[in-house]
């Protein structure tokens, strides 16, 4: 990924070569690739080269899914309390839309990891929701990541509704560690880890193919950060040349003598 600038106080028209000139890069198209290549692979060994499970049946090729979803929505949430903290001490543009683009791709993820949870609670479980501790934090999450995204589009300027959502955005993470722990802190309907989980077995193919899964979402999290921030790097450029523009047009208006009033607004 490129970076563009230091701080957001000094980004703007005047550096033209400072970030991304495109969406798409030679590296992005090839890691691209590679993700729809993985992602392919990941399918054919999750539903035909992974044998069922004696208990769960077909339902435990989720497994596949479900945790690699879960982490890298963590991952996510972690750049973007990072990012916001950045934004809220050193004003950086560049962090700022980092934090923006992975909290975008951290809801994705989140609601991946609900959705395939659901699927997988109904035959375990006789219902696709229980308020558990691990369910409901988990959807906390989500809320916290659409509150974070709302505030992010709410009319402002641009340095104020980044340090109103970078406020939001330091919760992501405690969120994360209380998700992670509730298993352990509270009885939960919801199992430990399976690779800690006593009494458990995953080997052979199934474990190569669930850490195959997680190498997979790792890599189009990637991928989609670094496109979704070169777009949110260009709708920045845009906007600001915009203003610019349109700054230019009413001196041009105003005429020699009303210049010193448009500057001074």
């Amino acid at each position: 990924m490129t970076t563009p600038v230091a701080s957001g106080s000094q980004a703007g028209p005047g550096a033209p070569d400072a970030g991304p000139r495109g969406v798409l890069s030679r590296g992005t198209v090839v890691l691209g690739v590679a993700v729809l290549l993985g992602a392919a692979a990941l399918t054919l060994l999750g539903l035909w080269g992974t044998p069922e499970d004696r208990v769960q049946g077909e339902m435990v090729r989720l497994i596949y899914i479900h945790p690699p979803a879960a982490t890298t929505a963590y991952v996510g949430c972690f750049l973007t309390t990072v990012g916001s903290v950045l934004v809220l001490w050193k004003r950086s543009q560049w962090w700022d839309l980092v934090a923006g683009s992975a909290a975008e791709i951290a809801a994705v993820f989140c609601a991946i990891t609900l959705l395939t949870g659901m699927l997988w609670g109904k035959p375990t479980w006789g219902v696709f929701w229980v308020w558990d501790a691990r369910l409901t934090s988990t959807a906390m999450l989500m809320l916290l990541l659409v509150g974070y995204l709302a505030l992010r589009r709410l009319p402002a300027d641009r340095e104020v509704r980044s340090r109103r959502a970078a406020w939001l955005g330091l919760l992501l993470v405690p969120n994360v560690i209380l998700v992670r722990q509730s298993v352990e802190w509270w009885r939960t309907l919801h199992q430990e880890p399976t690779l800690s989980l006593p009494g458990a077995k995953i080997e052979g193919l199934q474990l190569f193919t669930m850490s195959f899964g997680f190498l997979v979402f790792f890599a189009a999290f990637a991928w989609l950060l670094v496109v979704r921030f070169r777009v949110a790097w260009l709708e920045e450029q845009v906007e600001e040349q915009g203003l610019d523009a349109a700054i230019a047009d009413r001196r041009a208006e105003a005429g020699p003598t009303g210049r010193a009033d448009v500057e001074a607004r």
